[in-house]
């Protein structure tokens, strides 16, 4: 049975729907991650169950009871935000220890809590000094110490590493995933950051206008994104469009307007003369300057070169085969291919899949209207 579940619910701002129609489910224990981007709802759907908003309509449960009537404090959700929220005239001891007291705990069971959660982040040491006094990380880990220590069914983290510099916020990703399977309690959390999702998440759910669009594995969301949405807004992809002139086992036959003939993944409800889009991820890409026998061959030239450090990102003009990009390890220092180079494109048809148009977007209501 599912831990947290969200059925059908909708929230609505007047004419502007925030999240519409969700069903989700969430097991115990789960690392789930929300991800879209800004404006998406995905931070309305962290509220919705922390009960700071109620739904339009549909009911919220947490261990296969109702809240969506209940108010915050009832609903034993432990919360991090982005700011961290702490309070800056306290001390490390006091800010974890603020839920323990509104709790009327005694002081030895409060002492005892907050040395084992401080000893899980690795702060011992760190009780007296203030929030002004920490580093971001150190900060972080107080935030997330402060909501663990209630001992809640429920962890919501809204976007919590984001004020770290890059550098800190992997590693911060890191203990964050040890800790969450430490204590094992069901976390949701939101981000924008794609890389982030998936490598915290055991599930992603990716939102977009209010909208579900997606769920599953990072592996299933990454290597098979359902539309054209998920695909471009989780990674990068190149993207052709084109008319199905063979359909079999052995995959789906595309020509581009341009009279390339590619082939990729079949999936589904496809059918003999329908106009689909393919995608392939950059680095699913090859280039080479020989003649190369490949599912997929684009002739082309190097336009661009980005040098990322452990990888070089290539754009290619294909001509009517439109612009290619390809993500290529750094084996070789400097580069293989500088802007000019005439080179080959390839790739495989296992790693070429049909991706579905975005849905439509359903008609906002008139303001004042139901």
């Amino acid at each position: 049975m599912s831990y947290v579940r969200l059925d059908k619910v909708t929230k609505r701002y007047r004419e502007i729907y925030a999240a519409r129609n969700i069903s989700l489910a969430i097991e115990k224990g789960e690392f789930f991650c929300l991800v879209g981007p800004s404006g998406s709802g995905k931070t309305t759907m962290l509220r919705l169950i922390a009960g700071f908003v109620r739904p339009t309509a549909g009911r919220v449960y947490i261990d296969g009871r109702r809240i969506d009537d209940q108010p915050p404090y009832k609903r034993d959700v432990g919360i991090v935000f982005q700011n961290y929220a702490l309070f800056p005239h306290m001390s490390v001891r006091d800010n974890v220890a603020f839920g323990l007291r509104v709790r009327n705990l005694d002081r030895v069971a409060i002492d005892q809590r907050i040395e084992e959660m401080l000893d899980l982040v690795q702060l011992r040491g760190f009780e007296d000094r203030r929030p002004d006094e920490l580093s971001g990380g150190q900060q972080q880990r107080v935030a997330l110490v402060r909501a663990l220590v209630t001992r809640p069914r429920v962890l919501l983290l809204d976007e919590p590493l984001g004020a770290l510099d890059k550098k800190l916020r992997t590693q911060m990703q890191v203990e964050l995933k040890q800790i969450q399977r430490e204590v094992g309690i069901t976390t949701i959390f939101v981000t924008h950051d794609q890389e982030e999702a998936l490598s915290l998440s055991d599930r992603v759910g990716v939102i977009d206008k209010g909208v579900l669009v997606q769920l599953g594995s990072p592996t299933e969301v990454y290597e098979r994104p359902t539309n054209h949405f998920v695909a471009n807004f989780i990674g990068q992809s190149n993207f052709f469009k084109g008319e199905i002139t063979d359909l079999g086992d052995e995959g789906v036959v595309v020509t581009t307007p341009s009279g390339a003939v590619l082939r990729g993944s079949a999936r589904s409800g496809l059918s003999l003369g329908q106009q689909v889009t393919l995608a392939v991820r950059p680095e699913k890409v090859r280039l080479t300057t020989g003649d190369v026998e490949a599912h997929n061959r684009l002739e082309g030239t190097v336009v661009h070169v980005t040098y990322l450090g452990n990888s070089t990102s290539y754009v290619i003009d294909s001509g009517d085969g439109g612009t290619v990009v390809a993500l290529q390890q750094n084996l070789l220092a400097g580069g293989a291919y500088p802007a000019g180079t005439e080179v080959v494109v390839t790739w495989s048809k296992e790693s070429c899949f049909v991706v579905a148009a975005n849905p439509a977007r359903v008609p906002q209501p008139r303001q004042g209207s139901e």
